[in-house]
């Protein structure tokens, strides 16, 4: 039973659609019919409105990292099902026909809160490429690829493979944009599509 209550645990959390209810409170309209129809931060930045992409960032982060340490004080031993959850639960949310984020900072959350040290390395790459590139996808492509070779690194090979298998569905989320870096047509922040 433990380990089937942190995975459904870690997806009910990963499952809550921040990006569509914020905009949706700040009347800003339905998420899933502007730019790209991700509901993400980086389409929460179309809004116009920075304090709402501001806070989806954070409460995507934050329900990862939550989902591993909440399943972890409930089942000791569960953080990595939970985590697990999350992630899938933030990328497929029954609740938008499985029609859900990305999963850029959902991951990063998760990575945090089961290996801190991967997870600054997985800031850092994130924020350090946005800031340089301004290329939303490219960034968040890049950190996600971070937290295997990390966790590598630092000798959790608990871990590596785990964050393998998440990087690698970031990457198949994000295979249309990957199309467009290939044909240099991939616009930077502030365009209309990620």
């Amino acid at each position: 039973m433990p380990p089937a209550a942190a995975i459904l645990l870690g997806y009910l959390l990963g499952s809550i659609p921040f990006g569509v209810l914020l905009t949706r409170m700040a009347g800003a309209g339905d998420l899933r019919q502007i730019g790209s129809g991700n509901i993400g931060a980086t389409n929460v930045l179309r809004t116009g409105r920075k304090g709402l992409a501001a806070a989806t960032l954070l409460l995507d982060l934050a329900k990862g990292a939550a989902a591993v340490l909440l399943a972890e004080r409930l089942f000791p031993g569960t953080g990595v099902l939970a985590g697990l959850g999350a992630f899938f639960g933030h990328c497929y949310p029954v609740w938008l026909r499985f029609r859900g984020g990305k999963g850029v900072a959902t991951l990063m959350g998760i990575v945090v809160a089961l290996h801190w040290p991967s997870g600054m390395v997985y800031a850092a790459v994130w924020l350090g490429l946005l800031a340089a590139l301004r290329i939303s996808s490219l960034a968040g492509i890049t950190a996600a690829i971070s937290a295997p070779v990390s966790a590598a690194f630092w000798g959790r090979i608990d871990l590596v493979l785990l964050f393998l298998a998440l990087a690698l569905v970031v990457l198949w989320k994000h295979r249309d944009n990957i199309d467009r870096l290939l044909s240099g047509t991939e616009p930077r922040i502030g365009k209309k599509r990620d």
